[in-house]
C-alpha cells in the first residue's frame, strides 16, 4: 500500500467528517437545507409513506466534486 494512497483516504475521511458535521450542526437552515428541494428532485409525502429521490441535488454534488478532484490533480494533488 503506498503513502499516496494512506493519505487519500485520510483527506476523504477527515472530509466526510467535515460535512457530516456540517449537516448535522447546520440541520434543516443549514447550508445544504436546499439538498432534496430543487427542481427535478422527487418528493412524494402522504399519510405512512415518504420517498425522496433527490437527483438533481445528487447531480450537483457530483459535479462539484469532479471539478475539485480534476483541480486537485491538475495543481499536483
Amino acid at each position: 500500500m503506498s503513502p499516496q494512497l494512506g493519505k487519500t483516504l485520510f483527506l476523504l475521511g477527515l472530509g466526510l467528517m467535515v460535512l457530516g458535521a456540517l449537516l448535522w450542526l447546520g440541520g434543516g437552515s443549514g447550508w445544504f437545507s436546499w439538498f432534496g428541494r430543487l427542481p427535478g428532485d422527487v418528493r412524494v409525502e402522504r399519510p405512512g409513506f415518504r420517498l425522496y429521490v433527490p437527483w438533481v441535488s445528487l447531480l450537483l454534488i457530483s459535479a462539484v466534486l469532479s471539478l475539485l478532484l480534476a483541480l486537485w490533480r491538475r495543481l499536483g494533488g
